[in-house]
C-alpha cells in the first residue's frame, strides 16, 4: 500500500475523504490528516509518505507552499492539489514545482478515483527495489487468495466473493486479476469449472445434468457448450473416450 497524507482546513472535508473513499482498493492506506501546511511538512519529517492530497488553499501555509518546500527538497513525494475554479490561476504556480494533478472541489468520486489510480501507476514504476518486492509479494498473496477461494467455491464463485476477501471492490479485482494473470476472472472460473467437471464425468454414476448442477450451471444446454468451448468436446463425448 501507497501511503497517503490528507491535507485541508476544513475538519469535515478532509475527515470525510480520509474515512469514507475505499483507499485500500486502489492501492492506498491514510496514514495522516493536516490542517494547514506546518503540519504537513512536521508529520513527513517523522513519516514516511508517498502522496500528499491538500487544499490548495489553506491558513498559515498554503499548498503551493508545501509544493515549493518538497521542489527544494527535492523530494520524491507527489502532491494532488484539491482546487476551486477560481483557483485555476493560482494552482499554475504549482506547475513550476512538478505539481501534475489536480481533483476539483467538490470532489467527485470518479475523478478522485480514476486520479489515484493513474498515481498508482507510475509509482508501481519506479525503481525501488525493496518496495517492488514488498508489493509483488503482496500482489502474490492476493492472487493466491482470489485462486484458492475459485477453487474451493467454484460453484457459486464470484467477484463480490472475492472483494470480501481481500478487500478490495469487485470492479477493481477483475482489473486487478487481469493485470497479474494475463487472464480474466471470469475466465478462470469458467476454467476451473470445467476441470472439475472433466474429473467428475469419471464416474459413470453421476448424470451429466447433475454434473452440471455441481458445478453452477442450472442449465445443462449451457454447461454444455460451456464445455465443448474448453475441451472441443461434448461432455458426453468427452466421457465415452475416456
Amino acid at each position: 500500500m501507497y501511503k497517503l497524507l490528507i491535507a485541508d482546513d476544513e475538519y469535515e472535508i478532509r475527515n470525510g475523504l480520509s474515512s469514507y473513499f475505499p483507499w485500500e482498493d486502489i492501492g492506498f492506506e491514510v496514514v495522516g490528516q493536516a490542517a494547514n501546511g506546518i503540519e504537513v511538512l512536521e508529520f513527513i519529517t517523522d513519516h514516511s509518505v508517498d502522496v500528499i492530497l491538500s487544499d490548495i488553499r489553506m491558513p498559515e501555509m498554503s499548498g503551493i507552499d508545501i509544493a515549493k518546500k518538497l521542489f527544494e527538497q527535492n523530494s520524491t513525494i507527489q502532491i494532488v492539489f484539491l482546487s476551486g475554479y477560481k483557483d485555476f490561476h493560482y494552482a499554475q504556480q504549482a506547475i513550476n514545482y512538478g505539481v501534475k494533478n489536480y481533483i476539483s472541489k467538490p470532489t467527485k468520486y470518479s475523478e478522485l478515483s480514476s486520479t489515484f489510480i493513474r498515481i498508482k501507476e507510475r509509482l508501481d514504476q519506479k525503481p525501488n527495489s525493496k518496495v517492488s518486492s514488498q508489493q509483488e509479494s503482496t500482489s502474490d498473496k492476493i492472487v493466491e487468495t482470489i485462486k484458492k477461494y475459485v477453487n474451493e467455491h467454484y460453484k457459486e464463485a464470484s467477484l463480490e466473493g472475492a472483494s470480501q476477501l481481500v478487500h478490495m471492490n469487485p470492479y477493481y479485482i477483475s482489473k486487478y486479476f487481469k493485470e497479474k494473470t494475463s487472464g480474466n476472472f471470469s475466465d478462470y472460473v469458467v476454467s476451473i469449472k470445467m476441470n472439475k467437471a472433466a474429473e467428475l464425468l469419471l464416474d459413470m454414476k453421476l448424470k451429466i445434468y447433475e454434473i452440471s448442477e455441481m458445478v453452477g450451471y442450472s442449465n445443462s444446454k449451457n454447461f454444455t457448450r460451456s464445455f465443448r468451448k474448453h475441451y472441443g468436446k461434448t461432455p458426453k463425448e468427452y466421457r465415452n473416450e475416456e
